[in-house]
């Protein structure tokens, strides 16, 4: 008999063949096929397995559920649910870059200093995302290898990314080399930028990592407007300095 499950947590290939060795290993499982991008597990098994046994043999980052049947629903209803699905997720990016914004501008208002709030707005990003980043810095890497171009061909730069994020906090809320943390803004950002548009063009369906992987948040375009808020920023901080 054939039984298909819901997989959350799985963020890469790498957690594919984790949660299909573990499930392997329970006694009845006869085959376990996985699908990344529809979070699922189809298990052959010769006899009925609980979901508290599936569960414990899979890792704590991984949950698994029985999948619910399918339900006939017009196109525009899921097109309805999936937009409401996606903003619910992405709630806590709207939130925390709400909270940025608010910051930025109280410590900048009186009197009014656009370039100060530029520079407090691009550091106190780069401190919260790391700080968020930090917190699963094992799992992290995993996630970013997804979609930056440069953590796929170097996975050492994923495990130092969040560390450069928090350098540049400090120079851009210090008001230390601020032209080198511009540079590197466009830089870094503007890789991952690449990434994410690529991502968003070949309709993949995957975790984005600018929360790292304590918030479980779609690759959407989002992600996209966020990184070009701050190149933008970048880039007018630049021309002021030269001029």
């Amino acid at each position: 008999m054939k039984h298909t499950y819901t997989v959350k947590g799985m963020t890469c290939d790498g957690c594919t063949a984790s949660v299909k060795k573990a499930l392997k290993t329970v006694e009845k499982v006869k085959d376990v096929s996985v699908n990344l991008e529809n979070a699922e597990a189809i298990l052959e098994m010769s006899e009925h397995i609980s979901i508290e046994i599936l569960q414990n043999a899979l890792s704590s980052k991984y949950q698994i559920s029985e999948k619910k049947k399918n339900i006939f629903k017009t196109t525009e209803t899921l097109n309805t649910e999936e937009k409401k699905s996606d903003l619910k997720q992405l709630f806590p990016l709207f939130l925390i870059f709400g909270y940025i914004i608010i910051t930025s501008l109280l410590l900048n208002i009186n009197p009014w200093d656009m370039q100060g709030f530029m520079l407090d707005f691009m550091g106190l990003f780069y401190i919260v995302f790391s700080f968020f980043k930090l917190l699963d810095l094992k799992g992290f890497p995993e996630s970013f290898k997804m979609y930056d171009p440069l953590a796929k061909v170097v996975p050492l730069y994923g495990w130092v990314y969040p560390f450069i994020e928090v350098a540049l906090g400090l120079l851009f809320l210090m008001r230390i080399q601020i032209l080198i943390a511009l540079i590197f803004t466009l830089v870094i950002l503007g890789i991952t930028t690449i990434g994410v548009t690529k991502t968003l063009l070949d309709k993949k369906s995957i975790q984005c990592a600018c929360l790292g992987t304590a918030l479980k948040l779609p690759m959407t375009k989002a992600t996209f407007i966020e990184n070009s808020i701050m190149i933008f920023m970048a880039i007018i901080m630049l021309i002021k300095t030269y001029n």
